[in-house]
């Protein structure tokens, strides 16, 4: 008998075969969810007594939305007030994990500092901001700090340049000027630039051991080329510095107090846990390695900087996604000081033109679609920062 022969001889039936099994049970969820799915919308569009239909996302929205990223009227369609709601919440997110970050990366380090007055201080932070819900957070920054600032007619000021009251802030705003567009490609120049003296620095220093000084070649050439272009272009980038009117700011860059209580309470609230993940994933890594960069010379900054946060980051990654992913999350609390995000625009909506099902699977949706594109840019620097096996 040949191998070929023999090999189907011994091969099992189909219904013991270990791969068949397996596809035929994926085959067999995916067709329940369908039939689940089925059954929910068919419910859902018999007791509205209509079928499910985002065509009123053409209507005119007939409401106001007091703060947006995106411009927008009242006589704008429906889908255009979400877009604003989703784009407000996105923008807490974005630069709520951007200020959470860097304040849980000090307090993690914070933690495990030497001097006592430090650790003592980073820990009662830690322990009471983690413990504390986070909507109680958010109405305490609003309500008991951010509303209890000076009124606008009495605005703090830095020098007319800045200002601040309960109305909200202002400060200076960079606008792109007649030129913006060709100094871009100064910008891109200048990274492109620093991206391959970034590796030659890299090179020099596994070569010879030297210090690469990578980040500030590769910051100084950008910061560089992206300056010569703006003084040879001369209208590339206009600053407008606020003025302060009767009862408003004009020009500038403003924050509204909702804006600035939510991205408060959140950027503070997310940092002590991550501080917790910072503080877990140093100790981590092996006393060897430290011993080991202490018997090289390196001083305890450089010990921190070269040796141990780089081995801790991998560790950490993970566990900061989800903290990344619970702040985007969190974003939907904001209704209750009246920021317009997605949940209060939603709301507004169906009290509007009804439509309560398609609303609430426009928010849902959305929420999880920009979960999933969180997800997917930290496991792709998860996998830059993993280590690599010997081949």
């Amino acid at each position: 008998m040949s191998t070929v022969a023999a090999a189907r001889a011994t091969r099992p039936p189909l219904w013991r075969d270990v791969r068949v099994l397996r596809i035929a049970g994926q085959a067999l969820f995916i067709l329940v969810v369908a039939l689940v799915a089925r059954e929910m919308y068919l419910n859902a569009a018999f007791n509205s007594d209509r079928p499910l239909t985002y065509s009123y996302l053409q209507n005119r929205a007939g409401f106001g939305i007091k703060e947006s990223v995106l411009e927008y009227s009242a006589n704008q369609p429906f889908y255009r007030a979400f877009m604003v709601a989703a784009t407000n919440a996105m923008m807490v997110a974005f630069v709520g994990i951007i200020l959470a970050t860097i304040l849980g990366l000090f307090i993690g380090i914070a933690r495990l500092s030497t001097n006592w007055l430090v650790r003592k201080i980073a820990q009662v932070y830690v322990e009471l901001i983690r413990n504390v819900p986070a909507l109680v957070q958010i109405v305490f920054w609003y309500t008991a700090v951010i509303l209890t600032i000076p009124r606008i007619q009495e605005s703090l000021s830095v020098f007319d340049f800045a200002f601040v009251s309960n109305r909200g802030a202002a400060i200076p705003a960079v606008r792109g000027g007649d030129d913006f567009g060709v100094w871009w490609l100064f910008v891109v120049a200048g990274l492109v630039t620093a991206w391959f003296v970034w590796r030659r620095r890299t090179r020099i220093n596994e070569a010879t051991g030297e210090p690469s000084y990578r980040w500030l070649w590769a910051a100084g050439l950008v910061i560089g080329i992206a300056a010569i272009g703006y003084f040879v272009l001369g209208n590339a980038l206009t600053i407008e510095v606020p003025e302060l009117a009767e009862r408003r700011y004009l020009g500038g860059l403003q924050m509204s107090p909702e804006f600035a209580g939510i991205l408060l309470a959140l950027s503070l609230y997310t940092a002590a846990f991550i501080g917790e993940i910072v503080r877990g994933s140093i100790l981590a890594v092996s006393k060897g390695q430290k011993e080991a960069a202490q018997a090289l010379g390196l001083r305890p900054g450089q010990q921190l900087q070269l040796v141990v946060l780089p081995q801790a980051l991998r560790t950490a990654v993970p566990s900061i996604t989800n903290q990344y992913l619970n702040l985007w999350k969190n974003t939907s609390l904001a209704f209750v000081i009246g920021f317009p995000e997605m949940v209060n625009v939603s709301t507004t909506m169906i009290n509007q033109g009804g439509h309560e099902l398609e609303n609430f699977s426009l928010f849902v949706g959305t929420y999880l679609a920009v979960s999933l594109v969180i997800s997917a840019v930290m496991n792709i620097f998860n996998r830059l920062v993993a280590l690599r096996g010997g081949g």
